[in-house]
């Protein structure tokens, strides 16, 4: 099967698909505006910017309807998206966002102002209530705050309750988060932009933690071990009773990146294997949109005896139904308002359309897809059995050119070259939405290219809108808006 991606020219020449202002020799001029009044005055007045960057007329082109709509629809064509085709982006979790949550978060009653008095917003603090409780329930924590506003700001929110939870105790010594040489980069960062020292933990010869490895980065000074499980191998961590039981035996605290929580739903919960605090990455595991998709949503549950920290403000009943409330020692706030709300709107819909049912059956999906298209593909594919995703080797093919290379069969590649843990990685997740018809197309495509030359990979991708570019160039030269001019 081959693919050829939407292209557009004009004559011989490949121009895809003009700007607007392109389009239309004819512009209308603006210029000046009215004020509140309805009195003339300069548009630039009373703005407080440079001269250089206000300007008197705003130049747009004069299109008809039916000009834009197939303007735009043409770069939609000319666009992979996951409304299109497979995204098997391990670890980065790009599944199918259903559009009923698109549809609720679009009702006029989830667009109250958050400032508006209690007494006339009860019916969105009783939505985030609920959320607040299934998040709970879900991860086996007693508290949640669904104040970050994306995973990693989940990670450095869960960061900082550690801190005030040890500062608390007056253990203000604790320096050190330990974090797996498989973790997220984000994982480091946080713990970094936190204040503290990072100890990377490198992995067994299973995929999985080291023991005898945690026991020797292990001491007074740790302050936290944030780990993933199932892990970015796709791989359950067997012994995390074990490894909870360590961190605590040493007075530190067990983190939980929930970006693989998906593989868990209705099967098994972080706060039962020990954790003590979590993050939720509601648009990898409640289908919210993802990245450039939309804003993210991070919400932040916590064990009993760090609720008490979390974020400000927290929702709770009361005598007029719902309000909002400041934990005792909370750390702030971390994001405005209750966190970036229509995104937290459409993974309760997501929640509350799926039920408990729903929600097993998803995870079930999530594992049964990743491990069959992991038995259909030709690569090696060290490990296994895997949850919800898996890391095969393109072994003496560049991961990268195997990835460009996939594009000219009509699906998105997985993600390359990490975890470095697998030489030239590509990290799979064809996530539960997939059929098997898809996970066939997306074996075929992996299939496909495994046999094929390097002067062909070198090459690709060569049937969609964009061909293969200079990344060299295009790193090192940024062009960051389309009126910049070759040099």
């Amino acid at each position: 099967m081959t693919f050829d991606q939407a292209r557009w020219r004009r004559d011989d020449e490949p121009v895809y698909e003009p700007l607007l202002s392109d389009k239309d020799e004819t512009t209308v001029a603006l210029s000046g505006a009215s004020t509140a009044s309805g009195d003339d005055a300069d548009s630039t007045a009373d703005v407080p910017l440079p001269d250089d960057l206000t300007r008197d007329e705003l130049t747009l082109p004069e299109l008809s309807e039916p000009e834009l709509a197939r303007h735009y629809t043409r770069l939609s064509q000319m666009t992979y998206a996951i409304d299109t085709g497979p995204y098997p982006l391990g670890s980065c979790t790009m599944k199918y966002n259903p559009k009923f949550t698109e549809d609720v978060a679009a009702l006029a009653d989830a667009s109250i102002h958050p400032d508006r008095p209690e007494r006339r917003k009860q019916g969105t603090l009783e939505l985030q209530y609920r959320l607040q409780d299934y998040l709970a329930r879900i991860g086996g924590m007693h508290a949640v705050s669904l104040q970050p506003p994306a995973g990693a700001a989940g990670e450095f929110t869960g960061i900082l309750v550690a801190q005030a939870y040890h500062e608390s105790n007056g253990d203000e010594h604790r320096s050190e988060v330990i974090v797996p040489e498989s973790a997220h980069g984000t994982n480091f960062a946080s713990a970094a932009l936190g204040g503290y020292d990072v100890v990377e933990l490198p992995g067994g010869e299973d995929g999985r933690i080291d023991l005898d490895a945690l026991d020797a980065a292990l001491s007074e000074d740790t302050a936290a071990l944030m780990l993933t499980n199932p892990n970015t191998l796709g791989l359950f961590e067997r012994d995390i009773e074990e490894i909870a039981e360590m961190v605590h035996d040493v007075g530190g605290l067990l983190y939980y990146d929930g970006a693989n929580l998906n593989a868990l739903l209705g099967r098994a919960r972080p706060g039962d294997m020990g954790f003590d605090i979590m993050h939720y990455n509601v648009h990898k595991t409640f289908a919210t949109p993802h990245g450039g998709g939309g804003p993210g949503a991070g919400p932040v549950g916590v064990v009993d005896d760090l609720a008490e920290f979390l974020p400000t403000p927290r929702i709770r009943r009361s005598e007029m139904g719902y309000e909002e409330f400041d934990p005792d020692n909370s750390i702030g706030k971390v994001h405005g308002f209750s966190g970036n709300w229509l995104v937290l709107v459409k993974a309760y819909a997501y929640i509350a359309r799926l039920g408990d049912k729903g929600l097993t059956d998803a995870s079930a999906k999530a594992v049964l897809n990743a491990n069959y298209l992991a038995e259909q593909i030709e690569y090696e594919v060290p490990y296994g059995p895997f949850h919800h995703e898996f890391v095969a080797s393109a072994g003496e093919q560049d991961a990268a050119d195997v990835a460009k290379r996939m594009l000219d069969y009509g699906v998105h590649p997985p993600t390359t070259k990490w975890p470095e843990i697998v030489g030239e990685a590509l990290m799979t997740e064809p996530t539960e939405i997939e059929n098997r018809d898809t996970l066939d197309s997306l074996a075929r495509a992996f299939n496909a290219v495994v046999d094929e030359d390097d002067e062909t990979l070198e090459a690709a991708p060569s049937r969609t809108a964009a061909r293969l570019i200079d990344q060299t160039s295009a790193a090192r030269n940024l062009r960051l808006s389309w009126q910049a001019l070759e040099e």
